[in-house]
């Protein structure tokens, strides 16, 4: 289809001569009808001069019995007097149905402007529609070559075209409603400067929700329509002159040679689940059996039921089994609930065994942490693995990487993020299956080195660990997502036109009903996507594992010397100016640091004072004038190394607190 014409074209030329249109055509027909008035009109004209205009008649409808010639005078939508060449009860016959078929000539007929304003009141309003067209620039050429999809937005009599990063990239207006109302598959339209085919309708909700702008994000949830049996073929090895075939006893041969490393009907035994037939269909094109991964009962039987929620899940992201053709994870497990134990679990679990033919899915693994929590992750996998179950190197200024790549022994390397920098060369050297980042919030902003150090190696397998909640930054939120599973998300310029831009206006005061719905619709799609791969869980999940929490709040007497500095201080006209709000610029949060010091311990509040006395430079009046007098209180021989709890109501109980705990269980900590 294409746009509309003009409405002089279409109302036509009152002064013109009027054209021949044959009755009971569509209005499709009306050029070619036009041809054919002025193939006629010549024809009679020669006719006429040769044999005059009786024969000339006589011959013409001879020649053209089924053919009626009608003339219509300028009419306001009606058909006055029209003369035929033909019978009169044909004649009144074609008058008739040319009356009761208006629609039908409707394009070529002039219609005055009541005859409009009538229509458009009968036209229903037009909802918005869209549309996943394909466009080109404008052109004559019988084989278009189309330059990329894009969405089709229609309301009314306008248009809007956006590409697949939500950019607006073509406007038109002064389509009729009902040629946009009647867009379907295969039909094109001109929007400016630009060519569309439409290829199919898109529903409200996947506009609203964003879901039409998503490329090549899909789960396993779906077996391909037909599989190509050549790639299924098991593959036979060149120098056997014939090939097995794969009869029922090979085939028995092989699933009873791959056989679980431990035994998934065992009680308490944790089995990964098993990949469906899309996933095998695409990661298995050798046909190898089909085995169970079942974590080792050393580990599973120390489980609690959320860690092994947890161990499954990482177990699905990195295998491609949630989302097709993605392999990290963020796991934002609080603090408490075993992240590291769970990453241990798994990275055990899959250097030993596969899911496919029993053959391991992992050779080598890389931890980044922290400097601090290097020692940690070492004793940890000490502690539930033992030493002689697997092999940990961990890099420092005594142990380099060269180290790790020259000894078969290690299979998981721990690294600092300090010491992946100052040795990313070499590490980039080394072919690792599986990267593991604790503390990954870091990687929140990808324009540092840290992050594009990371991004660098060549592993697609990447889990991040953090406790700390992801904040309301969506710029933040992006970079996360793109470091375990690129792409997933578009590029940045389409999150932002997509999600994170409908989003932010949503929240802004002066935002209409049709932003806020937008808005929401647009999280909930960006939080349904990610929700794949994103886990967390707060400490609630282990409250029922822990003792009943219970908080006593004791109010401990001050000492003698205690209640003398705090008379003194109450005294001092610092505090009442900030009681009594006299200075416009109170020094409230000195005077609440003094008082605490104080609650705490003498001594702090002496140290705090001699350091004030001792500092000549010292600008601050307000607590310089906190301090005064506060040293004749203090005994002449107190000094700040001079430590006694006896000079604290708090420490006085906290001591025969531990001392009663240790008393009653020697091992309580």
């Amino acid at each position: 289809m294409r746009r509309s014409a003009a409405p002089s074209q279409v109302l036509g030329n009152v002064a013109k001569k009027p054209r021949f249109i044959p009755p009971g055509k569509s209005n499709a027909l009306c050029p070619k009808t036009e041809t054919k008035e002025v193939d006629q009109d010549m024809k009679l004209k020669e006719i006429n001069e040769q044999q005059g205009s009786d024969s000339g008649l006589s011959k013409i409808h001879s020649q053209n019995q089924t053919v009626n010639f009608t003339q219509p005078v300028e009419s306001t939508a009606k058909v006055k007097t029209t003369t035929a060449w033909n019978s009169g009860s044909k004649c009144s016959g074609l008058e008739m149905k040319m009356l009761r078929t208006p629609k039908a000539d409707a394009a070529c007929l002039p219609t005055s402007g009541t005859a409009k304003e009538e229509a458009a009141q009968e036209e229903p309003d037009c909802l918005t529609k869209y549309f996943s067209v394909v466009w080109c620039k404008a052109s004559k050429k019988k084989h278009k070559k189309w330059e990329g999809d894009a969405v089709l937005v229609t309301k009314g009599k306008s248009v809007i075209l956006k590409d697949m990063e939500g950019k607006d990239i073509g406007r038109g207006t002064g389509y009729k409603p009902k040629e946009l109302d009647s867009l379907d598959e295969g039909q094109t339209l001109m929007i400016g400067g630009k060519e569309i085919e439409v290829m199919g309708v898109i529903s409200a909700d996947d506009f609203s929700s964003g879901r039409c702008f998503q490329t090549g994000i899909a789960t396993h949830d779906t077996v391909p329509t037909a599989l190509p049996q050549a790639t299924m073929k098991r593959f036979c090895k060149p120098f056997k002159n014939v090939c097995q075939p794969n009869t029922k006893e090979n085939i028995l041969n092989n699933s009873q040679s791959c056989k679980p490393r431990h035994d998934p009907n065992a009680s308490n035994s944790l089995v990964m689940p098993r990949p469906n037939a899309s996933h095998q269909w695409m990661f298995n094109k050798a046909g190898l059996p089909v085995v169970d991964v079942v974590v080792d009962p050393y580990i599973a039987n120390n489980l609690r039921p959320h860690q092994k929620e947890g161990i499954v899940f990482l177990y699905e992201c990195v295998m491609g089994m949630r989302v097709s053709g993605r392999f990290g994870a963020i796991l934002a497990d609080e603090m408490g609930l075993g992240k590291t134990l769970q990453c241990i679990s798994l990275v055990w679990t899959l250097l030993r065994q596969g899911v496919y033919g029993c053959k391991p899915v992992l050779k080598r693994a890389l931890i980044v942490t922290p400097g601090s929590l290097v020692k940690n992750w070492k004793k940890e996998f000490q502690k539930w693995l033992g030493s002689e179950r697997i092999k940990v190197f961990t890099v420092d200024q005594d142990h380099k990487v060269e180290e790790f790549i020259s000894s078969p022994l290690y299979s998981v390397m721990i690294i600092s993020y300090e010491m992946l920098l100052r040795s990313l060369e070499q590490i980039q050297a080394i072919e690792f299956n599986l990267l593991i980042c604790d503390e990954g919030h870091r990687l929140k902003n990808s324009s540092i080195k840290t992050t594009t150090a990371l991004t660098s190696l060549p592993c697609e397998r990447r889990i991040i660990l953090t406790g700390t909640p992801i904040q309301n930054d969506l710029q933040e939120f992006y970079a996360l997502i793109e470091f375990v599973n690129p792409g997933v998300l578009g590029s940045l310029s389409t999150y932002r036109k997509i999600y994170e831009e409908p989003i932010v206006r949503s929240r802004e005061p002066s935002a209409t009903m049709e932003e806020k719905e937008l808005g929401e619709k647009r999280a909930a799609e960006l939080t349904r996507l990610t929700g794949l791969f994103i886990l967390r869980r707060t400490q609630e999940v282990i409250n029922k594992f822990l003792p009943p929490k219970k908080e006593s709040i004791i109010f401990c007497r001050p000492t003698a010397l205690q209640l003398e500095l705090y008379r003194k201080l109450l005294s001092s006209q610092v505090i009442r100016s900030c009681l009594q709000g006299r200075l416009e610029n109170s020094p409230h949060l000195i005077c609440i640091g003094a008082l605490k010091k104080l609650c705490n311990h003498p001594c702090l509040l002496f140290k705090a004072v001699k350091e004030k006395s001792c500092d000549p430079m010292n600008d601050e009046h307000d607590e310089s004038s906190l301090y005064e007098g506060l040293t004749d209180v203090f005994p002449q021989d107190y000094t700040s190394d001079t430590f006694s709890e006896t000079d604290s109501g708090k420490l006085r109980v906290l001591v025969k607190l531990l001392a009663a705990i240790h008393e009653l269980n020697s091992s309580e900590r």
